[in-house]
């Protein structure tokens, strides 16, 4: 399956080597506020990239800020009935959820604002890198608004519920290292978090397929079953990609010593 860059207005596609992508959110005017048609092509380009080779994808945003969430512009203008919506949430949970459970490493590398669903966006992928201009809030409560885009999902998944509600019942913002100590972001940089995400996607894009699809899918609906059912399905899918015979030659190495060791970082 071939991806066509050009289709896409609100997303800036491109492709590097070794399979890695960037997804750039592309209005930097409206701090890369995510509108109905940003939504369909982040839907749009999620569900075709298991299918078009794509081994690693940077999401990143335009200008000074990741993204400042839903656009209220727009929401305020369009005037939306309830129905209506409701299934502008129903297909942000349709790009978020093929980004979750879509099995290519997702790392998005955040700056400036992180907020309402610019946060649920960043959720959902797989790595979040933050530099030292990000901050995160879920500023609903003061706009009169809820949650539509996961985030009693994901973002209370990150950081527990009563901190999530305290965000959006009081504003509260993090950053710096408190937001990575709360599991908003798993890593901070001085300088670019553009790079390090890159970086990050070259690594993982090293993995054999299978296996980075099993670990950016399988991980995550274990999370959503029983004990009992998640050991079942850990199994079954351990069975499958542990015996892959693209992996022979991994083990081999790794057998007659040929292999990179694990080493603590002294």
């Amino acid at each position: 399956m071939h991806i066509d860059i050009a289709r896409y207005e609100n997303l800036a596609v491109e492709a590097r080597d070794e399979g890695v992508w960037v997804v750039t959110l592309n209005r930097p005017t409206k701090r890369n506020a995510l509108d109905a048609n940003t939504i369909e092509e982040l839907v749009d380009f999620f569900s075709t990239a298991p299918r078009a080779g794509v081994r690693a994808t940077v999401l990143a945003g335009s200008g000074d800020h990741f993204c400042a969430g839903l656009d209220l512009i727009e929401h305020h203008q369009a005037d939306r009935s309830p129905a209506d919506f409701m299934h502008i949430c129903l297909r942000w949970h349709e790009a978020f959820n093929k980004m979750e459970y879509g099995g290519v490493p997702i790392i998005a590398a955040l700056n400036g604002a992180v907020v309402g669903g610019g946060l649920e966006l960043a959720s959902a992928a797989h790595i979040r890198v933050m530099d030292k201009t990000t901050y995160f809030a879920l500023p609903e409560g003061q706009r009169g608004l809820f949650t539509g885009g996961g985030a009693t999902i994901r973002v209370a998944d990150l950081v527990g519920k009563s901190r999530m509600i305290d965000m959006m019942l009081t504003g509260r913002v993090y950053q710096g290292q408190e937001a990575v100590d709360l599991g908003l972001a798993q890593y901070i940089v001085e300088g670019s978090s553009f790079e390090k995400a890159l970086e990050l996607a070259h690594k993982a894009a090293q993995n054999l397929p299978l296996s980075n699809f099993a670990i950016c899918s399988a991980v995550s609906h274990m999370q959503n079953m029983s004990a009992l059912d998640a050991a079942y399905a850990e199994a079954v899918v351990a069975g499958v990609v542990n015996t892959q015979p693209e992996a022979r030659a991994r083990l081999a190495a790794f057998a007659d010593k040929s292999a990179a060791r694990v080493r603590a970082n002294y």
